[in-house]
C-alpha cells in the first residue's frame, strides 16, 4: 500500500485497513485546480494538511467545491522535496482519540505543491501565473509568528529582509516579501480583489500581516520599484483584504506510535522526516479530533463556503473576542501554567500533568475561578463548554504525543498576555489583582522550573526561550534548601511589564510571588507542598 495515486488504485487493501479514501476525482480536480485556482496556502506543515486539507476535501467530496488547494512554502523546502513530491501531494490524516481508537482517511485536495527558493525562476513563474489569474479568491497562512517578523530584537531589520527591500520585487525571500511581489503581479495583470488570511495561533493575526506586507510595500514605493497606485491598492481592504482569524487544535510532531500502527496495517514508506531546519514532518499528521476555526468573513474576490465544513465565519469583533477567549483565559494560560510544573514533577507527557490531582486543582484556579470571573463571552463560542471540553476531553488525550517541555517554550513571550491580560481585569474590577491565587502560583512555578532541576535533585534542560540566557543568571545565586537566596532578588523581574503585561508589585501580587518561590525553594519535595497548601 504506497500512499501515491497508482497505490489507491487498488482501493480494497486500503478499505480493509480502516483507511478512508477520496470518494472523487483526485486528477479531475487537480486539473481544475492547476487551470483556475481558488486557494494558495503558504506555510504546508502539519496542522495545515490535517484541518484546512481535510476541510477542503470535504468540500470537494461534497460537491460544494471543485477545486483543491495550492500548497507553497517560502521557509523549508524539505518539506516539499522529501514529504508532498515523493507521495503526489497526497496526505493520511490520523485523528486520535481518547478511547485508543483513530480516524483515518487519505486527502486528495492538495493539488499542487511549490517550493520557492529565491533564484528559483520556474517556482516564482508559476507562482506569478497563479496570482494573475482573477479565479483565485483566498491566501491563507500558517507560516508562525516568527514568519511576520521583519525586525530582530535590536528593532534592525533582519539581513535578509534588508536585501528584499533593496533588491526590490524581483529578488524576494522573507514571506512577507514574497507576497508583496505576487500581490504586484496581481496588480499588473488586472487588480482583482483577494483575501490574505492569516490562520496562525497569534493575536490579531491579520492585523500582523497586514503590517509586514505594508512594510515591504512602503519600503518599495519610497525606492521606486512600485507606483503609490500600488501601494493605496495594497492598502485598501476593500481591494486586498487581511481577515482575522483565530484557530486552534492541537496537532504535535508525527507519532512513532502512528508510524509504527500504519505500517502493521501495511502502509508503506511512513517514515518520519527531520529536516535541516528542524521540522519534523511525515507522510502522515496526527492530532486531535476538536478543532475551531473562526474568520472574520471579509473576502472581496468570494471565497469557497468555509461554514459548510465547519469553519466559523463572522466579524472582526467576534474573532477578536474568540481569540482573547482562548488565548487568556480557557486553553493557553491552563498550558502555561501546568507545563512547568510538569517538568519540575518529573512528568514526561502532558496527559500526565493533567491527571496529577494538584496541578488539575491548579488548572481549575486559574481557568475556572479566575479567568472564567472576567471572561468575555464571544456568543458563538461558550467559553465554559470550550474550557471543560479542554479540561476533560483535550488535555487528558493520552494517544496525544504532546509534552509539558514542548508546551514550556518560549514562556518569556507568552506570560504577558496569557496572565497578564486577566491581572490587568482585576485591576480594572477591583482597583488590584489580590484576589488572585492560581496566577501567581502559576508564575512562581515558573520560575521555580527556570533553576533547571526537578522535585528529586535530577537536573534537567530548559526548553529554549530568547530569555534563558538573563532569567538564570538573574537566579543563579538561588540554593534550594535556602529560601532566604532569593530574597530581593525577584523584583527586577517581576516588575517588568514588558514581560507581565503590568507591574506586579503595582499589581499588588508581586510580594505573594515572592512568597510562593520561597516555599518551593524550602526543600526538594516542597513544589507539591506548596501546591497543596494554596490550592487545599
Amino acid at each position: 500500500m504506497k500512499l501515491t495515486p497508482n497505490g489507491l488504485k487498488e482501493r480494497r487493501p486500503w478499505i480493509d485497513a480502516g483507511i478512508r479514501l477520496p470518494e472523487y476525482d483526485v486528477e479531475a480536480v487537480r486539473e481544475k485546480t492547476q487551470e483556475h485556482p481558488v486557494w494558495v496556502h503558504f506555510g504546508i506543515g502539519n496542522i495545515f494538511r490535517i484541518f484546512l486539507g481535510t476541510a477542503a476535501d470535504d468540500l470537494i467530496a461534497q460537491g460544494l467545491l471543485d477545486r483543491g488547494i495550492i500548497c507553497a512554502e517560502t521557509f523549508d523546502f524539505e518539506v516539499v522535496d522529501k514529504v508532498y513530491r515523493p507521495h503526489d501531494d497526497l496526505a493520511l490524516c490520523v485523528t486520535l482519540f481518547g478511547d485508543g481508537t483513530s480516524d483515518q482517511r487519505v486527502i486528495g485536495s492538495l493539488c499542487e505543491s511549490v517550493a520557492l527558493r529565491p533564484g528559483e525562476t520556474a517556482a516564482r513563474a508559476r507562482m506569478k501565473e497563479i496570482f494573475s489569474d482573477p479565479s483565485l479568491q483566498m491566501v491563507s497562512f500558517t507560516i508562525t509568528e516568527k514568519g511576520y517578523a521583519l525586525r530582530g530584537a535590536d528593532r534592525q531589520y533582519f539581513g535578509f529582509v534588508q536585501k528584499d527591500l533593496e533588491n526590490g520585487p524581483g529578488q524576494v525571500s522573507h514571506a512577507a516579501a514574497v507576497i508583496a511581489s505576487l500581490l504586484l503581479d496581481r496588480w499588473n495583470a488586472g487588480a482583482a480583489p483577494l483575501a490574505l488570511v492569516s490562520m496562525d495561533n497569534v493575536s490579531h493575526n491579520g492585523e500582523i500581516l497586514r503590517n509586514a506586507v505594508l512594510e515591504i510595500t512602503k519600503a518599495w514605493k519610497d525606492r521606486g520599484y512600485v507606483t503609490p497606485e500600488f501601494e493605496a491598492w495594497v492598502s485598501d481592504e476593500n481591494c486586498v483584504s487581511f481577515p482575522w482569524t483565530m484557530i486552534d487544535k492541537i496537532t504535535p510532531r508525527p507519532s512513532e506510535s502512528v508510524r509504527d500502527l500504519l505500517t502493521k496495517e501495511g502502509v508503506e514508506d511512513m517514515d518520519i522526516v527531520i529536516t535541516d531546519k528542524r521540522t519534523y514532518i511525515a507522510p502522515f499528521v496526527n492530532a486531535e479530533g476538536p478543532q475551531y476555526l473562526v474568520v472574520e468573513d471579509h473576502f472581496p474576490n468570494g471565497r469557497p463556503p468555509l461554514e459548510k465544513a465547519g469553519i466559523y465565519m463572522t466579524d472582526r469583533d467576534t474573532v477578536n473576542a474568540c481569540e482573547r477567549m482562548k488565548v487568556t483565559v480557557c486553553l493557553n494560560p491552563l498550558h502555561t501554567a501546568l507545563a512547568p510544573y510538569g517538568c519540575v514533577l518529573g512528568y514526561e507527557r502532558f496527559s500526565d500533568v493533567v491527571r496529577d490531582p494538584e496541578l488539575y486543582k491548579l488548572m481549575e484556579c486559574v481557568g475556572m475561578k479566575e479567568g472564567m470571573a472576567v471572561v468575555k463571552d464571544p456568543g458563538i463560542l461558550s467559553p465554559e463548554a470550550f474550557i471543560r471540553e479542554c479540561m476533560e476531553v483535550r488535555f487528558p488525550n493520552e494517544y496525544i504525543p504532546d509534552t509539558p517541555q514542548r508546551i514550556v517554550v518560549d514562556t518569556s513571550q507568552m506570560v504577558a498576555i496569557r496572565f497578564g491580560e486577566t491581572i490587568k481585569e482585576y485591576i480594572r474590577r477591583d482597583g488590584d489583582a489580590r484576589a488572585l491565587t492560581g496566577i501567581p502560583l502559576a508564575i512562581a512555578g515558573w520560575l521555580r522550573y527556570l533553576l533547571a532541576v526537578d522535585e528529586n535533585g535530577k537536573a534537567y534542560e530548559l526548553s529554549p526561550d530568547p530569555m534563558n540566557g538573563e532569567l538564570t543568571e538573574l537566579l543563579k545565586e538561588v540554593k534550594i534548601g535556602d529560601p532566604q537566596s532569593a530574597a530581593g532578588i525577584l523584583k527586577p523581574l517581576l516588575s517588568n511589564a514588558h514581560i507581565f503585561g503590568t507591574d506586579l508589585y503595582e499589581a499588588g501580587i508581586g510580594e505573594k510571588i515572592e512568597t510562593m518561590f520561597a516555599e518551593e525553594i524550602a526543600e526538594f519535595g516542597a513544589v507539591r507542598k506548596t501546591l497543596i497548601k494554596y490550592l487545599g
